[in-house]
């Protein structure tokens, strides 16, 4: 590579972080329509190695999808609403039984003063917040129908994301191609083989990852509602949500079902049926989902997933968090090229 080549590419990484950077509010619904259509063009494919043709099978796709994502949000919605209203009926009931019972037996073990540990302001605090709060929807239904504004840059974001993705979605194979037309001829073999590890790595993170992430959330709901916990699809839906970051959905999951429970029932045998439902959640996800949804292939740390959406959140906005895992997986596979460089090379001996 020439001295030239290199500013040449050190400028463009530099002008497109800067504009990444500017444009940011800009760009979200535009990246979030590319992640959509990367998601659901295998899909299409498929339909098109039946002879449809693309634009029809973009149209059966797109229609199909955007029916569940609107059934989901129908029904779900108000049922997670109801949950986050009886946690936060019950927290002061929660902090009763820790004032009674967890914070005299602490003191008692450690010798401090009780006093020092109340946690009635806490209690104070919540039951306020509640009364001024009220409902998250009708909150924010409140906000959204006194800013008028508010509600068409909603609306208008929304329809952006649903045309751009139809758009990208219909025209995925031919801007491909596009790209790889661009690409420098001597450098187009690596180029190539680089942006394939990539397409395996994020297909397997973005697709594989979302199908897990959406089977545990249904059997830890469905297994926490199974055994009567009141917060079951709370934490259940949280807990599927947040397990792509290996361990740490089930972690998260399993120490708040355990508190809920203890709460709630004040008896050790639910205890055993929530280490179940979490037991076989982990079984499924280790013996069946990862290997037959996602594979081998991310080659991502769990530290390294969270370290990119914080840094991307940090960097970009909510435009970075959604970039952040492609971005890390791509990364990941060019460090991986380049860590077998280096052992090929004469510096490494």
């Amino acid at each position: 590579m020439t001295a030239s080549t290199k500013w040449f590419w050190l400028v463009f990484a530099t002008i497109s972080g800067f504009l990444c950077y500017v444009l940011a509010p800009v760009l979200t619904p535009f990246v979030a329509a590319a992640i959509l259509a990367y998601i659901a063009d295998p899909l299409v494919d498929r339909l098109e190695a039946r002879k449809l043709s693309r634009t029809l099978s973009v149209t059966i796709v797109f229609v199909v999808l955007t029916l569940l994502a609107i059934i989901a949000l129908l029904l779900l919605v108000p049922l997670l609403e109801n949950q986050v209203t009886i946690l936060t009926k019950k927290v002061p009931v929660y902090i009763d039984w820790l004032q009674q019972n967890a914070i005299p037996w602490l003191t008692g073990k450690l010798g401090m003063d009780e006093s020092a540990l109340s946690l009635q302001q806490l209690k104070s605090s919540s039951q306020e917040y509640w009364k001024t709060a009220g409902g998250i929807a009708a909150k924010v239904f409140s906000t959204i129908s006194r800013s008028g504004f508010a509600l068409i840059n909603i609306i208008a974001n929304l329809l952006l994301i649903t045309v751009v993705t139809f758009y990208l979605l219909r025209d995925w194979d031919y801007l491909v191609e596009r790209v790889h037309e661009l690409l420098p001829r001597k450098s187009e073999p690596v180029i190539s083989h680089l942006a394939k590890q990539s397409d395996e790595v994020l297909g397997a993170f973005l697709r594989g990852q979302l199908l897990v992430m959406l089977v545990l959330a249904i059997v830890y709901s469905a297994g926490l509602m199974i055994i009567g916990l009141d917060l079951g699809l709370l934490i259940g839906t949280i807990s599927g949500l947040v397990s792509f970051v290996p361990y740490l959905g089930f972690i998260v999951g399993i120490m708040a079902a355990l508190l809920a429970v203890l709460f709630q029932f004040q008896e050790l045998m639910p205890l055993l049926y929530v280490a179940i439902v979490f037991g076989i959640g982990q079984m499924l996800e280790g013996m069946l989902l990862t290997p037959l949804l996602v594979g081998d292939r991310i080659g991502l740390h769990p530290v390294a997933v969270i370290f990119a959406v914080l840094a991307g959140g940090q960097l970009f906005g909510f435009v970075g968090v959604l970039l952040a895992l492609p971005v890390a997986a791509v990364i990941a596979v060019i460090l991986g090229y380049l860590h077998d460089e280096y052992k090929k090379s004469t510096l490494y001996g």
